[in-house]
């Protein structure tokens, strides 16, 4: 998980007073070493060379960047935000700390996604459901060709998305962490244009909270929907990549493609698409062959 330290004092237990959300948004939301784990090795499965450019949409505090640049002394990352007060908190939390040569191999851009920018990339990418902000068909197709012009030319598209019939329900799911407990409130989803609204409140031992700390007005884009205006925005070889599951039907944080599965209540997936001209994903050979 996400490294983070609260501006509390050292042992004291964090109140809503103390605590920061954005770190505890870190802790409970992100994972960036499993991000850049699963971009790299399905990059190299499909490409068949090492990425090293990686372009974040709606980065945030641009947590995923600082990573990827940790990770490999000749990778370098932009990320784009359109919220200023965010960004410099990035900065000041996770890029500065870096040190100034790997911070350096870092860009930061306040702007709109959508905005044609002509710096090739092995990756570009937009996690944690973020692109659902764009509610219209015409604008998810507009953000999905603007993305284009910033890939390389062998460069893959990834994008998050979840859903299931649980997905759509209003309900509350809590989790405990070190010094706080972290509420997911799915709070309204109206089935007619699938407008989805959550938040994310942050409780505390002493009864405090920052409730919500985070309020999400999206569109749930179904799986379906994502691959058929990815492809007619002229990308191609569209791959799903589907979390594994044990034998209780619980998520195993591996995600392999696949074509078809059965009906999850809850799933999480990928989508990964390349521009014309690169070749398909190479087929694994079948055992015993």
């Amino acid at each position: 998980m996400a490294k983070g330290k609260s501006k509390s004092k050292r042992g004291a237990p964090l109140t809503a007073k103390t605590a920061d959300r954005h770190v505890l948004y870190q802790l409970a939301v992100q994972a960036p070493e499993f991000d850049v784990e699963l971009l790299e090795k399905t990059f190299r499965r499909r490409v068949g060379r090492t990425p090293k450019t990686l372009r974040e949409d709606f980065c945030g505090t641009a947590l995923l960047c600082s990573e990827w640049v940790s990770s490999r002394e000749d990778r370098t990352a932009t990320g784009i935000d359109i919220d200023k007060s965010v960004l410099a908190w990035g900065l000041e939390h996770n890029i500065t700390p870096l040190g100034e040569e790997a911070a350096s191999r870092i860009t930061l851009i306040e702007g709109d996604v959508r905005e044609e920018r002509r710096e090739p990339h092995d990756i570009v990418c937009a996690f944690n459901y973020s692109y659902w902000y764009f509610k219209e068909r015409a604008m998810m197709r507009a953000y999905f060709e603007s993305v284009k012009s910033g890939l390389a030319p062998d460069g893959l598209f990834f994008i998050d998305l979840f859903g299931g019939w649980e997905a759509v329900q209003v309900l509350s799911d809590e989790r405990k962490y070190k010094g706080f407990r972290y509420v997911w409130d799915q709070a309204s989803f109206n089935p007619i244009n699938r407008d989805f609204k959550a938040h994310i409140h942050f409780k505390f031992k002493d009864g405090s909270s920052i409730s919500p700390a985070f309020t999400y007005d999206w569109r749930m884009w179904t799986l379906p929907e994502l691959r058929d205006v990815l492809e007619d925005a002229g990308y191609v070889n569209i791959e799903c990549l589907w979390e594994e599951e044990d034998e209780d039907g619980e998520g195993t944080g591996e995600f392999r493609p696949r074509k078809r599965v059965g009906h999850d209540p809850a799933y999480n997936a990928y989508l990964v698409a390349s521009l014309p001209g690169v070749p398909a994903p190479k087929k694994k050979p079948k055992k015993g062959a």
